[in-house]
C-alpha cells in the first residue's frame, strides 16, 4: 500500500470515528427521555395540577422529582424503568379522579432524568435509600409505590426496607424474577469502555443495571417475607421484554392476602400509557382500603 493510500485511510477513519461521536450526541439529546421545566410548563398550560418540580440533595446524589400536592393524605409515587424519566407518568397528573384521591410524586431515578443524568446506580438497596429520603421532603409516609418495569424490583425493595412509610404497591409488568433474567450477549459490549462513549447515556445508564439486576433480585430474595402491605401486580400476556412469568414468581413470593394479579390479555410491555385506566383503578382501590383504616 502506497503512503497515499495509507494516509486516505488513516483520515477515513479518523473522519468515521468523529462522525460516530457526534451522532453518539445527537442520539443523547433526542435520547434523554425526560421534559425539560419548559417543556413541562407548556404540558400543564391551561390547566389545574401542574405540579412543583423539586431536586433535593441526597448525599453526594441528587434526585430530582415532580410533585403535585392535592392536600391528601396517601401519596401516589410512580417510578419509571429503563431508560426513563419522572414524565413516563405525566399524563396520570391530569386524571381527575386520582387527583381527587391522592398526592402524586413522580420521580427520577438515579442516572436518569435530571437525577444526576449518565450515572448510573446498580445497587437496588442503594436506590431505594435515595429515594426514600428525597420523597420524605414532601411526604414522610402513607405512600403507594407504582413501579413499571424496572421501577418494579425498586418499588419492592423498598416495600421491604419502609413497610411504615410504603402502605402499597402497584407493581406494573416488573422485572423481579432473577430466574428469568438472561444477559443478552450484546450487553457485554455495552460494557466497553469505548462503547460507552459511543452510545447515549440513558441507554449506557440502561445497560449497566439490566447486566446486574441478576445478582440484586437474588440478593433481594429474602426480602420477600418481609413485605407485610398489599400488593398489586399488572402484567400483560404478550410482553416481549418482561415476560408474563414475572407475576408467577410474585404468587410464589406474596402470601393470596397480600397479592392481587390482573392479567392483561394480547396485553405489551407499556401499560402505562395502553392501559393507564387499569393502574389508576389498582391506585384507587389501595387508596380507598388505605383511607378506611384511617378512619377506624
Amino acid at each position: 500500500m502506497s503512503f497515499l493510500n495509507k494516509h486516505t485511510l488513516v483520515r477515513r477513519i479518523l473522519f468515521s470515528f468523529v462522525l460516530l461521536l457526534m451522532l453518539s450526541q445527537l442520539m443523547t439529546s433526542c435520547l434523554q427521555f425526560r421534559m425539560s421545566p419548559k417543556e413541562v410548563n407548556h404540558y400543564f398550560e391551561g390547566t389545574a395540577g401542574q405540579p412543583e418540580l423539586k431536586t433535593v440533595e441526597v448525599g453526594k446524589r441528587q434526585i430530582n422529582f415532580a410533585f403535585q400536592d392535592n392536600d391528601k393524605p396517601v401519596t401516589a409515587v410512580f417510578i419509571h424503568g429503563a431508560p426513563g424519566s419522572w414524565s413516563a407518568f405525566v399524563d396520570f397528573m391530569k386524571i381527575d379522579s386520582l387527583r381527587d384521591a391522592v398526592n402524586i410524586l413522580s420521580v427520577d431515578r438515579p442516572g436518569y432524568g435530571y437525577s444526576g443524568f449518565g450515572d448510573a446506580m446498580i445497587s437496588l438497596e442503594m436506590q431505594s435509600d435515595l429515594l426514600m429520603e428525597a420523597i420524605g421532603s414532601v411526604a414522610d409516609g402513607n405512600l403507594i409505590l407504582i413501579g413499571h418495569s424496572l421501577g418494579g424490583p425498586v418499588a419492592a425493595r423498598m416495600m421491604m426496607d419502609y413497610p411504615k412509610q410504603v402502605m402499597a404497591a402497584v407493581l406494573v409488568a416488573p422485572s423481579i424474577d432473577p430466574e428469568l433474567e438472561k444477559r443478552e450477549w450484546y450487553r457485554y459490549l455495552g460494557k466497553l469502555r469505548l462503547v460507552k462513549y459511543m452510545i447515549p447515556k440513558s441507554l449506557w445508564v440502561t445497560n449497566e443495571e439490566i447486566y446486574d439486576l441478576k445478582r440484586e433480585l437474588q440478593a433481594m430474595e429474602p426480602g420477600w417475607e418481609d413485605i407485610e402491605n398489599p400488593v398489586i401486580v399488572i402484567q400483560g400476556t404478550k410482553d416481549n421484554l418482561v415476560p408474563k412469568e414475572n407475576a408467577d414468581y410474585a404468587m410464589k413470593m406474596l402470601p393470596d392476602s397480600l397479592l392481587d394479579v390482573e392479567l392483561l390479555e394480547g396485553v405489551n410491555h407499556f401499560i402505562p400509557w395502553t392501559h393507564p385506566h387499569e393502574i389508576t383503578a389498582a391506585i384507587l382501590k389501595l387508596a380507598g382500603e388505605q383511607s378506611a383504616n384511617f378512619s377506624k
